[in-house]
């Protein structure tokens, strides 16, 4: 018979990590472990109060579900019996890692995916004012990809001094719907010069029609706006890209749904996180093999990680080790 457990973990960072919406400085994640005739497979998945979740209510929607995954139901079962969010997520994940271990291969086999290797992430830097955003750019100069959080007053100082910090590094900028219509058409036009890539939900993910029948000179990613495939059919008007995040899937087994449908309806794909270890990660990473931008650097901003951690030398990533995930 196979055994549910959900725990809940905090995992402190290295600093005070700021977006246009809060800060914070630990992550807490839930972590599950599905034990089945002596093999067990892990998951973890991040709530977020953005999407109306806590630690109590994933908890719980993992709690209701025990019955169902004690007696041994599977991946595609679990898409309808469990929502879209972070507690589906690390019970997902945790099935992926179980079913790999007991058919003696790894996840992206099981997949029919190609090995994640060669992939690089961005570094994601803090809010702050120009200078200290410039200064934390100098420090990984090197790195081919970084990312800007954003909040609207002073953006194009931030990027202008990131850029003069880090001049041959590739730039994705995230408001995390910080900006007005109005400053959108502005903002945009400026950061374009600046060798900006990608812009990630400027606007509210409930007031975004303003992006729609504009020029984008900067191509523009749906985050909030994009959860699951579903999404997709509404967004391309308005978006050129969508981040793919498991916790907002619910898992591997949908994200690989959203990433068949936005490439469907000729949409880029960026594959993103929350602030969590490498154990979120190690799933992503499957995903990301099909993604022009990678955003998985959430274990760079943590004290510590877990046993086995994912290495990232520069943005570089090598793929997980058996013994993390997968």
């Amino acid at each position: 018979m196979r055994r549910l457990q959900a725990s809940q973990e905090g995992f402190p960072l290295r600093g005070v990590f700021r977006i246009s919406r809060g800060a914070k400085q630990s992550s807490e994640v839930v972590t599950v472990t599905l034990a089945e005739q002596g093999v067990v497979g892990r998951g973890e998945g991040t709530p977020y109060a953005r999407y109306g979740e806590s630690m109590e209510s994933v908890l719980a929607e993992i709690e209701a579900a025990r019955p169902a995954l004690e007696a041994g139901i599977g991946r595609e079962e679990l898409l309808g019996l469990m929502s879209p969010g972070a507690g589906r997520n690390a019970v997902d994940c945790a099935l992926w890692d179980l079913e790999a271990k007991q058919a003696g291969c790894r996840a992206w086999e099981l997949a029919g995916l190609p090995a994640p290797s060669g992939l690089v992430t961005a570094y994601s830097l803090s809010l702050d004012t120009p200078a200290r955003m410039a200064a934390a750019a100098a420090e990984k100069a090197d790195w081919p990809l970084l990312k800007l959080k954003l909040a609207g007053d002073e953006d194009i100082e931030r990027v202008r001094a990131v850029r003069a910090a880090a001049p041959d590094a590739r730039l994705i900028v995230d408001a995390n719907e910080a900006w007005r219509p109005d400053e959108f058409a502005k903002l945009a036009g400026a950061l374009a010069p600046l060798g900006v890539a990608l812009i990630e939900q400027p606007l509210p993910a409930d007031d975004d029609r303003g992006l729609a029948g504009v020029p984008h000179p900067v191509p523009i990613c749906a985050d909030e706006a994009c959860h699951v495939a579903e999404d997709v059919p509404g967004l391309s008007d308005r978006y050129d890209v969508v981040n793919v995040k498991l916790d907002k899937t619910g898992g591997l087994t949908a994200a690989l749904r959203l990433v068949a449908a936005a490439e469907a309806a000729g949409l880029g794909l960026m594959v993103g996180c929350m602030v969590s270890s490498s154990l979120s990660m190690a799933p992503a990473m499957l995903v990301a093999t099909r993604a022009a931008f990678v955003d998985l650097d959430g274990p760079l901003l943590l004290a510590r990680d877990r046993d086995s951690g994912i290495r990232i030398q520069e943005g570089r990533m090598e793929p997980p080790a058996a013994a993390l995930w997968g």
